[in-house]
């Protein structure tokens, strides 16, 4: 577990890409020269946060498929897609194409639940089946099966000059092993577990009314209750992840934004938030000696081998070059990790 003298082994980042919408083409565009730049650096991964109906990326696989072209080398994830919008046997061949072109090089992680706003948009999402639609871990799971190659027709052979296939097309052996899930609470962390899946977690947890509210205890027990309950044991797949700032080579006005942007979302991390009582963690800011001094001290930092540090939202571009190059360059070698040479 890292601490102090312990090599972090897996360095990402995860960002939701922003975008202009009366001209997307270069918000777009930075994300894919940003994804370079990480390759660049050696970071081992770089995770698309899926946005619906909103200016961020609405289609990471179409976004990343771009981006396998660009690359040689870098892991590619979703953390997560909310499966409530999608079909689970279109998605495994979106999934399975891209993890193709890109040479096995995805990572899906996934959530259950209805799509936000689901009255406002149920009409357009889903006009005849709003009502029946399956929206439990059942989602995840038809997925997990399709990813692994189990049948998704009764009909296999030739008809006329067509050949037909009973499985999703392409089949990418080992892309249903690198099926994560994204849990906020001990008993989804659990079912995780219990599906032999990989666990996400990130800067969000959920409070049972009669818990105290401490996210790093909480995060902490969520993934010992994980690994408890899956197959590989200690050895299973887990991620943390934080809204991480290390400030190291930043101007001035960067440090003066930043700290503007930590201190307007600090609020909502003192107490449980909304029906669901989720409670938000810290963004961290500071040097990278500073930012590795609070990981180590963090309890569900310490239960992880695999970070994925979300980028903070609505930066700029050459906000985002300075914290992916320092957290390159500075926090990784501050926690022991080392970047991947390319390929």
């Amino acid at each position: 577990m890292p601490e102090p003298g312990v090599a972090l082994e897996k360095l990402g980042f995860l960002t939701i890409g922003t975008f202009d919408g009366d001209d997307p083409g270069p918000g777009h565009e930075h994300l894919l020269a940003e994804i370079e730049l990480a390759e660049r650096l050696g970071f081992d991964s770089v995770w698309l946060r899926h946005r619906h109906l909103q200016y961020g990326v609405s289609s990471p696989v179409t976004l990343l498929a771009a981006a396998s072209q660009r690359t040689s080398r870098i892991e590619f994830g979703t953390a997560v897609t909310p499966l409530g919008w999608e079909n689970p046997l279109r998605y495994a061949e979106d999934l399975g194409t891209l993890d193709i072109l890109s040479g096995g090089r995805m990572n899906p992680g996934v959530s259950v639940g209805p799509p936000m706003h689901f009255d406002d948009v149920k009409a357009a999402l889903y006009p005849d089946t709003a009502d029946v639609e399956d929206f439990t871990y059942e989602r995840v799971a038809r997925l997990h099966r399709l990813l692994r190659g189990e049948p998704a027709s009764t009909f296999s052979g030739v008809e006329g000059i067509e050949s037909f296939s009973d499985h999703v097309q392409p089949h990418s052996p080992g892309l249903a092993d690198r099926l994560w899930y994204g849990a906020a609470s001990e008993s989804s962390s659990r079912r995780a577990g219990e599906q032999g899946l990989n666990l996400l977690t990130s800067s969000v947890v959920r409070v049972a009314p009669d818990e105290e509210p401490d996210f790093a205890a909480i995060q902490a027990r969520s993934i010992r209750a994980f690994r408890a309950a899956h197959p590989a044991g200690d050895a299973a797949r887990v991620s943390q992840g934080l809204v991480v700032i290390p400030t190291d080579s930043a101007t001035p006005e960067q440090r003066a934004k930043y700290e503007a942007y930590v201190e307007a979302r600090t609020p909502r991390t003192s107490s449980p938030q909304g029906p669901g009582r989720l409670l938000f963690a810290r963004d961290v800011l500071g040097t990278s000696g500073e930012i590795a001094e609070a990981l180590y001290a963090h309890a569900g930092f310490r239960e992880s081998r695999e970070v994925v540090f979300a980028l903070p939202f609505s930066f700029a571009h050459e906000d985002y070059v300075q914290i992916l190059t320092d957290m390159a360059t500075k926090l990784g070698p501050a926690l022991g990790w080392s970047p991947t040479a390319e390929a």
